[in-house]
């Protein structure tokens, strides 16, 4: 419970109507959570307006309301606090009411297309064992110190955010690794926090179903570099061309890394096989058991963001050179046929491409390489005929099949993908619907030596179909019919 004079601090509110005077006990944007002496701050969401739901609200016992347009009907037991935007105050609110657990921990946050699940990961497992008290706040799981909790998105929730993050300070954490969404910077999710650090990875095609134009994704990452603070660290990697556009009105120290171009934290590959990377990282040669030109990207990062964190430098390069990918991210596992099997994430253009780019720099091109790959439904479909293309272009045969079709019908979304394919290729392309079904048809065509990968959903292990989601993990389904 908290002083509601308290939770309002740095709320730039227009009018308060009522008791100021009263004690909140709990605090919410969801009218079906509802508690006696509740705060309700009602949102303009993207399916329903929690304004239509105040007087429900009180009903149920809300005792503060917090709205940007005042109900027709003001009931004098009740507190109304009007603001311009509920949902930007809602994080300042709850950062308060959990006494703003952000300035107490070391909040660095990761933003990107790609690489920020496995890049939030290796830091929390290098700052573990630097033997520092940790949080992780990813797409995989959230993490406080060893126990997890199931994560339902990229970036939750500011009420669940803060409340992690309070049970971080708790815990004794002193960091926190955090991903950040596109989706979360314009949707306020972030308000409210305090970051020591924000890293971005890189920017391409995704997610365009929500943001319309790449200008405005763009905009979306840009945000979260200009609303740091000036004791904190931004940390760009100037390989990709957006790099430099993060840091233009930013506040923070400016550091930048890469494996192409001049940059405070650069590193080169000196070999990149199925068993890991030899890397020149900073000047010093390091081994990693990660594979692929992007994961040394992320290696960089983890190692640029570890040194501006204050680690020392030889313990961070010695701990790199055992951590381990993050779950479903360029995960492999052999047959006793010595056929490889790798699972990734790729969901997008570019991670699709960077997958398969890493595959065909090990390959020794007399094996055969199939790649099973679908897209999701309810999602950017601009995407799906260029992925299909690049399977394609990439591959020696492409097995097309359902991803997580949501509330699309499955055959549309595989229609859409099948329109990238040339003719010339075309021959190269199966169909089958059934994921399980698709999976099994790769691991019965693949012989000895071949690769197969299973793109799309990585670390997830449901297939949502119609509102439902049911059990399917790729790599169990692999090692089925592999082993």
């Amino acid at each position: 419970m908290k002083q509601l004079t308290d939770i309002l601090i740095n709320t730039s509110f227009i009018e308060i109507i009522g008791n100021k005077d009263i004690i909140i006990d709990n605090i919410t944007f969801d009218s079906r959570e509802i508690k006696s002496n509740c705060m309700f701050v009602a949102v303009k969401g993207t399916k329903s307006d929690g304004h239509n739901y105040i007087e429900q609200t009180i009903e149920k016992g809300a005792k503060c309301i917090v709205c940007e347009v005042l109900p027709n009907v003001i009931k004098k037991e009740i507190t109304y606090v009007l603001v311009k935007d509920t949902s930007y105050s809602l994080g300042i609110l709850a950062s308060n009411y959990f006494d703003n657990p952000s300035e107490q921990l070391n909040l660095i946050g990761i933003t990107g297309t790609n690489g920020k699940t496995t890049t939030v990961t290796l830091l929390y497992n290098l700052f573990k064992e630097l033997g520092y008290g940790v949080g992780l706040l990813s797409t995989i799981s959230n993490k406080i110190n060893d126990i997890e909790y199931p994560s339902t998105h990229t970036t939750t929730d500011a009420i669940h955010l803060n409340g992690l993050l309070k049970n971080m300070v708790d815990s004794g954490c002193s960091y926190c690794f955090m991903e950040v969404s596109s989706h979360a910077i314009v949707q306020n999710r972030i308000s409210g926090l305090k970051f020591k650090g924000a890293i971005f990875s890189n920017i391409t095609h995704d997610h365009l179903d929500y943001h319309e134009t790449f200008a405005e994704y763009i905009k979306a990452k840009k945000l979260f570099f200009d609303n740091l603070s000036s004791d904190a660290f931004a940390l760009v990697n100037v390989d990709d061309k957006n790099g430099m556009v993060m840091l233009q009105n930013t506040k923070a120290k400016k550091y930048t890394y890469s494996l192409k171009n001049i940059a405070d934290f650069k590193c080169k590959i000196i070999e990149n096989n199925l068993t890991g990377l030899y890397l020149n990282l900073d000047g010093i040669e390091v081994f990693s058991k990660l594979v692929g030109t992007f994961n040394a990207y992320n290696i960089t990062a983890v190692y640029a963001a570890a040194i501006l964190s204050g680690a020392d430098k030889i313990d961070v390069l010695r701990i790199i050179s055992d951590l381990n990918a993050a779950e479903g991210r360029f995960e492999y596992i052999k047959s006793k046929d010595n056929i490889t099997a790798i699972v990734d994430y790729a969901h997008t253009p570019d991670a699709l491409t960077n997958v398969l780019t890493t595959i065909s720099a090990i390959r020794s091109n007399n094996e055969q390489l199939i790649t099973v790959v679908g897209a999701g439904g309810n999602r950017d479909s601009t995407k799906r005929p260029i992925m299909a293309r690049i399977a394609c272009e990439m591959s020696d045969l492409v097995i097309l099949t359902s991803d997580n079709p949501r509330d699309e019908e499955p055959e549309e979304i595989l229609k859409q993908m099948q329109a990238g394919i040339d003719a010339s290729i075309s021959r190269k392309a199966l169909t089958i619907i059934n994921r399980k079904e698709a999976i099994k048809t790769a691991c019965t065509i693949a012989k000895a030596g071949d690769i197969i990968l299973v793109a799309g959903k990585g670390h997830e292990k449901y297939q949502e179909i119609k509102g439902v989601k049911y059990h399917f993990d790729d790599k169990e389904v692999l090692t089925e019919f592999l082993t």
